[in-house]
């Protein structure tokens, strides 16, 4: 058996092979002790389907005292010949039932919402998605805006979102 020597810098520490690995306290995770984030139990797809049951047209989903957002469905009502769009405020039960279909929480007025039976859209999304909805040359515009990468559009959508009191105003109540 060989004897292992070990350099004088070394000979401080204990290496010895037989001696048990230290024991290490065990750590409590603390997120463990965190309370569990509720629970949404209701499914909101079927809680608002009957939305989609005699009419299959998507839902506009607007801040009802925006004077931007009202210009906007104005805007849309205006160039929708064959009306293939219909309109709910956000602030509305309806709108915040919708608004959680969509995903988003039900006092969320950030962002234009479109839902269509089976998919939501937001912010740039949503605007293009009912650009292809009106009269020409709506869709056209739609489809070359495409192009423009995802996040400069929403980008531009959120700064003037975000702005959009302060520039356009509000109204006391909706006016659609």
């Amino acid at each position: 058996m060989a004897l292992l020597h070990l350099p004088a810098s070394l000979a401080r520490f204990n290496l010895s092979l037989q001696s048990s690995p230290p024991k290490v306290p065990r750590r409590i995770n603390t997120f463990a002790a965190l309370s569990p984030p509720p629970t949404d139990a209701v499914n909101w797809v079927d809680a608002t389907s009957s939305f989609f049951h005699q009419d299959k047209r998507p839902i506009m989903l607007f801040d009802g005292v925006c004077n931007l957002c009202n210009g906007g469905v104005k805007f849309v009502r205006d160039n929708d010949r064959n009306k293939s769009i219909r309109y709910e405020a956000l602030q509305s039960e309806a709108g915040k039932m919708l608004l959680r279909r969509s995903g988003r929480a039900p006092h969320d007025i950030s962002s234009v919402v479109l839902v269509e039976e089976d998919r939501a859209y937001i912010k740039s999304e949503a605007v293009l998605k009912i650009m292809e909805y009106i009269d020409l040359p709506f869709p056209q515009l739609a489809l070359f805006l495409q192009f423009v990468p995802l996040f400069l559009r929403d980008f531009v959508y959120d700064n003037v979102a975000n702005n959009r009191y302060a520039i356009f105003g509000r109204s006391e109540s909706c006016e659609i």
